[in-house]
């Protein structure tokens, strides 16, 4: 039975961003000899801007569409996403479809933060990948998302998660309980780092986390008589975290009974 890969993610605007996309393809077909991998993007926009430059744009659906025309029984969906979230939920009820009505074995592996061990790892990994010249004594924001959705809870286990690692890190995310509001009172040291909590850096990191605009998260810690220093990398560029998002993807691999990398 031929098997595949389907690797979902939100899409990537930026140069950047598609080749930390293409990075982290590099990882999944080194460690899964034999399985076939693709992509699927979930932004409408973007699978828009891709199309009209004649670039391959499916959505989860229509990708495994093309998997089950070309006789693939089995296919492992791996969303980089960071919480188990509306996003993700689509995913999975998309695998769900294909399963039922084109008779597919379908798995979907778990997000960044889905269980407790994995905020745990997750808090160990972004640690260990701190800005180089950060000082001990400097405070770190690390932006997220959000998300009205039950699994956003998430958010605030790893900054918990990350302040008993080091109190000078902090979690913040667009727009909801764990605003920027609530974290600038917080922070004390002269120079800010300032970090995406995002998989890949596009218009969210380099527009809202570090644009010149006044609603930017830089200038608002820059308002505050603070210098800003923000880091544009994505969590798929950090080897740590991206090993969460491979091991999910091997128990995923694992669940379907058509081999292991």
């Amino acid at each position: 039975m031929r098997r595949a890969i389907l690797l979902v993610a939100f899409g990537a605007a930026t140069q950047q961003g598609r080749q930390a996309l293409h990075a982290f393809d590099g990882m999944v077909r080194a460690r899964f000899a034999g399985w076939s991998v693709r992509w699927a993007f979930t932004s409408p926009l973007l699978r828009e801007r891709l199309a009209r430059a004649r670039q391959k744009s499916d959505s989860v659906r229509k990708a495994l569409g093309r998997l089950h025309f070309e006789r693939y029984g089995t296919v492992v969906l791996q969303p980089l996403q960071t919480i188990a979230g509306a996003e993700h939920e689509e995913v999975c009820a998309a695998a769900d479809e294909a399963a039922r009505t084109l008779g597919m074995c379908c798995r979907v592996g778990a997000p960044l933060l889905a269980t407790a061990q994995d905020v745990e790892e997750a808090a160990r990994a972004l640690a260990g990948h701190l800005p180089a010249g950060r000082l001990p004594s400097e405070d770190v924001v690390l932006m997220g998302h959000g998300a009205r959705h039950a699994g956003g809870a998430r958010y605030a286990d790893l900054a918990g998660a990350l302040q008993r690692l080091d109190p000078r890190l902090h979690v913040g995310t667009m727009g909801d309980a764990l605003a920027l509001e609530s974290i600038l009172p917080r922070l004390t040291s002269a120079r800010v780092w300032l970090m995406p909590l995002l998989s890949v850096v596009g218009q969210h990191a380099l527009r809202d986390m570090a644009g010149e605009g006044a609603l930017s998260w830089r200038s608002r810690i820059e308002s505050h008589d603070r210098e800003c220093l923000p880091v544009l990398r994505g969590l798929a560029e950090y080897p740590g975290v991206a090993e969460i998002w491979l091991r999910h993807l091997e128990r995923a691999a694992a669940e379907t009974g058509a081999g292991n990398p």
